[in-house]
């Protein structure tokens, strides 16, 4: 691999894993990077999955302040994200890849609007009088994670923004701590289609394009958690919908 191929799918990391720490869309930085040098897409699907657990890490160490007040609803939707990357990954292998081409941007669209509107959907909820943590909310709320996972698990672009649309309507917490939450669901489901990649289909795996991307989204997960802690709720809020735009955007063009 030329020097100058290599430091560019570095940097690509980096910048997916600062996006990915702030709202969660990094692949469609490495992805297309990868596709413009000439990686067969499962290929690089799978590489880029497997580059991108060490930002997730390094993202959710930068967030651990958040995550540590959101204990409890972690416990309840990490095992469903866990099961839906597992479906997700296996989905890849086994289904063509046009196979979700029509539904990931609605799902994506659907993340937007919900982070949009979500402020407005819980202060009619709670004029409503209705439970932030009744039995619907929770399971609403781990039939979505679940689906999420799938998606993520799959492919993975955009996951942070249905999480954040999904976890703003339906749970009554600061945006920055959803975004912990987010970089932690998205890490396990990351991590566990990572390894079921390594076990089922190594054939897949470049490692030399994994590690490159690593070693930059390590570097930008760091990054991301430094600047993404310090946006205010509404500018936040905002970046994540360009991103979900722009990610919409770029399924339907390509």
């Amino acid at each position: 691999m030329p020097w100058t191929e290599a430091l560019l799918i570095l940097l690509a990391g980096m910048a997916a894993g600062t996006i990915n720490t702030i709202v969660g869309s990094g692949t469609l930085v490495t992805f297309p990077t990868l596709l413009a040098f000439g990686v067969p897409s499962v290929t690089a699907n799978v590489s880029n999955t497997v580059g991108l657990v060490a930002g997730g890490l390094s993202g959710t160490w930068g967030y651990r302040r958040e995550v540590r007040t959101c204990a409890t609803e972690l416990k309840r939707l990490a095992p469903m994200s866990f099961l839906g990357a597992v479906v997700g990954a296996l989905l890849l292998i086994k289904l063509p890849p046009e196979a979700f081409s029509a539904i990931v941007p609605a799902l994506i669209l659907a993340g937007v609007l919900l982070v949009i509107f979500g402020p407005r959907l819980q202060r009619w909820a709670a004029k409503n009088q209705a439970d932030s943590d009744s039995a619907g909310r929770r399971g609403l709320l781990a039939a979505g994670v679940f689906v999420a996972g799938i998606y993520g698990g799959y492919f993975g672009a955009a996951q942070g923004v249905l999480l954040m649309g999904l976890m703003s309507v339906l749970l009554a917490q600061p945006l920055q701590r959803l975004n912990g939450v987010k970089n932690v669901l998205g890490t396990i489901v990351n991590s566990v289609a990572a390894l079921t990649f390594i076990i089922v289909s190594t054939q897949h795996v470049n490692w030399t394009i994994a590690g490159l991307i690593a070693v930059g989204s390590l570097i930008g997960g760091f990054i991301g958690a430094h600047f993404g802690r310090k946006l205010p709720p509404n500018v936040l809020r905002g970046f994540i919908v360009v991103i979900g735009v722009v990610a919409i955007v770029n399924l339907l063009v390509k």
